[in-house]
């Protein structure tokens, strides 16, 4: 009896994980779906701070050749304490909450347009190297890439 019950208990656990199994592709389906398939993101490139305490900027294209529009919320830097995306227009500068982007257009962030105002930004940063920039959408979605950092007043490629 007990032999019994012990094949039954093993029967159901080893159902159990078949079923678990089962769910797995249907997730990673379901993830493949929600993410946003065309986005990409080129010349990333931080520049530090002139002063030490003062704001580095961030500059990059973000391009959407995706089937969907898509609106960028934020943008976070390691070794960054505070980012904000910005734009300057008429030599007035004004933060921007997020930025639309339309299927099959891009966005440049760059001198005297959109860029990322950086603060805080860690004195461990150094010209030459290179961090890691997450690009966060209005609906949760994340783009993660490389950002090259250059020395205080290098604008250079943009």
């Amino acid at each position: 009896m007990k032999k019994a019950c012990l094949l039954i208990v093993f029967s159901s656990l080893s159902l159990a994980g078949c079923q678990q199994e089962a769910k797995a592709p249907e997730q990673a389906a379901s993830s493949e779906i929600e993410a946003k398939p065309g986005l990409s993101v080129s010349g990333a490139r931080l520049v530090l701070p002139a002063v030490k305490g003062n704001p580095g900027v961030a500059y990059f294209t973000l391009a959407n050749n995706g089937e969907r529009d898509t609106e960028l919320a934020a943008v976070s830097i390691d070794g960054v304490g505070k980012t904000e995306m910005h734009e300057t227009k008429g030599g007035t500068m004004a933060a921007v909450k997020a930025l639309a982007l339309a299927k099959g257009t891009s966005a440049s962030f760059a001198p005297d347009g959109h860029h990322v105002m950086l603060f805080d930004v860690d004195a461990k940063l150094e010209a030459g190297g290179k961090t890691e920039m997450t690009l966060t959408f209005a609906d949760g979605d994340k783009l993660s890439t490389p950002i090259s950092i250059a020395a205080a007043g290098d604008h250079s490629g943009h």
